[in-house]
C-alpha cells in the first residue's frame, strides 16, 4: 500500500503526542507522525493505517463496504442541495456566513450555536491552556479551524472525505493556519485513538448519525482523560420519542420523493429525546448540563405555529455537556 505525506505540521502533531489504536484489532498502532509519513502498522495484526491526500484513512475494508451505500446516497443528496464551494473564502467564513447563499438559514443557526459555545461553554474548560479536542462529524473541518485559531489542538474526524463537502475540503483551512490540524477518516464507534488523550469530544451536528448511543458515547469516553467532557452541538432534540419518529418518517419520504432515495442505508437514530437523555444518564452514569442558545423570535415561535397548524412539535437545538459521575 502507498503512503503519502500529510499536509499538517509535524511539530504540532508531535506536541500533541497523539497515539493511535488499530481500527481492526484495537491494539496499539503507533503514533500519528508515523502514520502521516510512513504508515503505521499494527504490531498485533499487521493492519496498516495509511495517509492519502492528507487524510489519515482508518476505516478497515469490510467497514468501508458497510458504508458504501450510505455514502453514495448521502453524497448524492448533499450535491443536489449544492453543498460546498470551489471558493476557499466560502470555507473560511463558516459558520457565521454562507457566501453561496444556498443554506444561509442553516448556517445562521450553526453560527449562533458555535458563538454561544465559544463564548459561554468552552471558556469553562480552557483554564488558560490549549485543549486536545476530538471534532466528531467534522464535515469540511470548519470547527477544527475555529478551535485551532484559539490555539487548541483539534483532530477532525468524519466518514465523508469529499473534497467539497467532507474532510477533503480541510485543505482550505490548512492554507490559512500556521499550525495545521490532523484530519482522520474514521467511524464514531471504532475511533483509531488510544485511550485517555482528549479533554473534549465534540459531536459536531453528528451524534444523531449514531446507530446506538450507548456504544458511541462509551467510545467517546474511552478517548477522554478522566476529567474530560463530551459536548453535543446541533443535533435535533424532541420532548417525546414519537415526535422524533414522525420527523424521521417525514424526512425519509421527502428524500425519496426529491432524490429517489430514503437515505436510510444505515439505521441511524436521527434524533435525541428527553427520555433517552435520562436513560443514558442512568445507564452510563453521566450528568447532563443543558445550554439553550437564543436563535431569535422566529425560531422561538415555531412550537406555537406547529400547534396552531396541528403539526408535530419541531426539534430544539440544545447544547449538551456530559460529565461522567462514576469511573
Amino acid at each position: 500500500m502507498v503512503s503519502y505525506a500529510a499536509p499538517w505540521d509535524q511539530t504540532r502533531v508531535a506536541e500533541m503526542s497523539l497515539k493511535l489504536r488499530c481500527p481492526a484489532c484495537f491494539a496499539s498502532a503507533g503514533d500519528l507522525n508515523d502514520a502521516a509519513t510512513e504508515g503505521s502498522a499494527c504490531l498485533s495484526c499487521g493492519y496498516r493505517v495509511e495517509c492519502a491526500e492528507g487524510i489519515l484513512r482508518a476505516v478497515i475494508p469490510e467497514r468501508r463496504k458497510f458504508y458504501d451505500r450510505f455514502l453514495t446516497e448521502y453524497s448524492t443528496i448533499r450535491k443536489a442541495e449544492g453543498r460546498g464551494s470551489i471558493d476557499p473564502a466560502y470555507y473560511l467564513a463558516l459558520p457565521y456566513r454562507d457566501l453561496t447563499g444556498r443554506h444561509a438559514q442553516q448556517w445562521a443557526i450553526r453560527g449562533t450555536t458555535y458563538r454561544y459555545f465559544e463564548e459561554r461553554v468552552l471558556p469553562q474548560f480552557e483554564a488558560g491552556r490549549p485543549l486536545d479536542i476530538l471534532d466528531l462529524g467534522a464535515g469540511n473541518g470548519w470547527m477544527s479551524y475555529r478551535l485551532a485559531q484559539r490555539k487548541h489542538h483539534p483532530v477532525a474526524v468524519d466518514i465523508l472525505t469529499d473534497p467539497l463537502d467532507g474532510l477533503g475540503a480541510a485543505r482550505h483551512f490548512h492554507a490559512a493556519l500556521d499550525e495545521k490540524f490532523p484530519v482522520v477518516e474514521a467511524e464514531f464507534d471504532r475511533l483509531p485513538f488510544a485511550d485517555a488523550q482528549f479533554d473534549l469530544v465534540i459531536f459536531n451536528s453528528s451524534i444523531h448519525y449514531s446507530s446506538h448511543y450507548h456504544h458511541t458515547l462509551n467510545e467517546a469516553r474511552r478517548c477522554l482523560r478522566p476529567s474530560g467532557r463530551v459536548v453535543i452541538l446541533d443535533s435535533p432534540i424532541y420532548r417525546k420519542y414519537s415526535h422524533g419518529d414522525l420527523m424521521r418518517s417525514e424526512r425519509h419520504r421527502e428524500f425519496e420523493a426529491r432524490y429517489g432515495t430514503r437515505s436510510d442505508a444505515i439505521p441511524s437514530v436521527e434524533f435525541l429525546h428527553q427520555a433517552v437523555l435520562k436513560e443514558l444518564a442512568d445507564s452510563l452514569h453521566l450528568g447532563w448540563e443543558i445550554y439553550k442558545p437564543w436563535y431569535g423570535w422566529k425560531w422561538a415561535l415555531r412550537p406555537w405555529k406547529a400547534r396552531l397548524r396541528r403539526q408535530r412539535p419541531p426539534s430544539r437545538f440544545w447544547i449538551l455537556v456530559a460529565t461522567w459521575t462514576r469511573s
